[in-house]
């Protein structure tokens, strides 16, 4: 991805680079079963999360910005409104938090769906917090980068971290485990699920015991969110369903609502990927040891 940003001195003077980005612009959504405990606003979690590449096409809205303070373009995603692009958002955060009097274009290649529970919006974020950090040279530590990335969302966090991670609290407690290879099919129910409709439903378990990172079992627990959102959205349910019965370890993430399967020979995965019917979506996708952006 070619990707041009202006950036301006704190006299105003502006100064332009073209910078080819494609090596490390790059964003990775995550698989995670959850279990939520409390029903304060600052909930309770433990999640493992695995890295996912992003190799499906998407549309390319583009995140500009003026001289000094980032702005919305014209023609920025509709679906988003601008106090909840998270993209802007990460680079102001940045901007206010270090002083920083420079500016940014920013150009986004959208692959992950909204409400998908795959993190995507969080991952764009994370990388926004990670690539500003190294351009504009802010000096912040990935320890106060996630901290940063907490004020966005829980999920920030665990995508700066940039590692395979057992997360805990409200996402700023992690303990990286290691994962056996697995490719992934990951199947989007045509259905956009509000996290906070399923957090907020009265019949959500809160009282999981927790778990010690020490005691977790890659394919073991459960996703305490499934339940909830499989009867508020039929289509996860059906989705659910077609998959486990062609892999038992199925299971939706984070608060739906795609829901996928690991497959170790990612021959079966492929051919259990042929198998979709027709209008159901879906997409294979190799799990990672770590963020692209990690090395940052």
């Amino acid at each position: 991805m070619k990707s041009t940003y202006a950036c301006a001195s704190k006299s105003g003077g502006r100064r332009r680079e073209s910078l080819d980005l494609g090596q490390f612009l790059a964003s990775a959504g995550q698989a995670q079963p959850v279990s939520a405990r409390g029903r304060s606003p600052c909930r309770r979690l433990s999640s493992a999360a695995d890295r996912l590449p992003l190799h499906r096409p998407g549309r390319r809205p583009a995140f500009r910005a003026a001289r000094r303070w980032p702005r919305r373009p014209r023609d920025a995603d509709p679906g988003v409104e601008a106090a909840n692009d998270l993209t802007f958002r990460a680079a102001r955060l940045l901007q206010d938090a270090t002083g920083c009097r420079h500016g940014a274009t920013l150009h986004l290649s959208k692959s992950l769906p909204l409400g998908g529970g795959l993190g995507g919006g969080s991952s764009d974020a994370a990388t926004v917090l990670l690539a500003l950090n190294h351009l504009w040279q802010t000096g912040l530590s990935r320890t106060e980068l996630c901290q940063l990335g907490l004020q966005l969302g829980a999920d920030v966090p665990v995508f700066v971290h940039g590692r395979n991670t057992f997360a805990e609290g409200i996402g700023e407690a992690f303990s990286d485990v290691e994962l056996p290879p697995e490719t992934y099919l990951v199947l989007h129910p045509a259905v956009n699920v509000p996290t906070g409709a399923i957090f907020g439903a009265p019949e959500l378990r809160r009282d999981t015991p927790p778990i010690r990172p020490a005691d977790w079992r890659h394919g073991a627990g459960r996703n305490d969110l499934e339940p909830v959102a499989c009867a508020k959205f039929p289509e996860v349910a059906g989705h659910l369903e077609w998959l486990r019965r062609r892999a038992p370890n199925a299971m939706m993430t984070g608060s739906g609502a795609c829901v996928f399967a690991g497959f170790s020979d990612p021959d079966m995965a492929a051919a259990v990927f042929r198998q979709l019917p027709t209008g159901m979506a879906g997409w294979l996708a190799a799990g990672l040891t770590a963020h692209p952006l990690a090395s940052l």
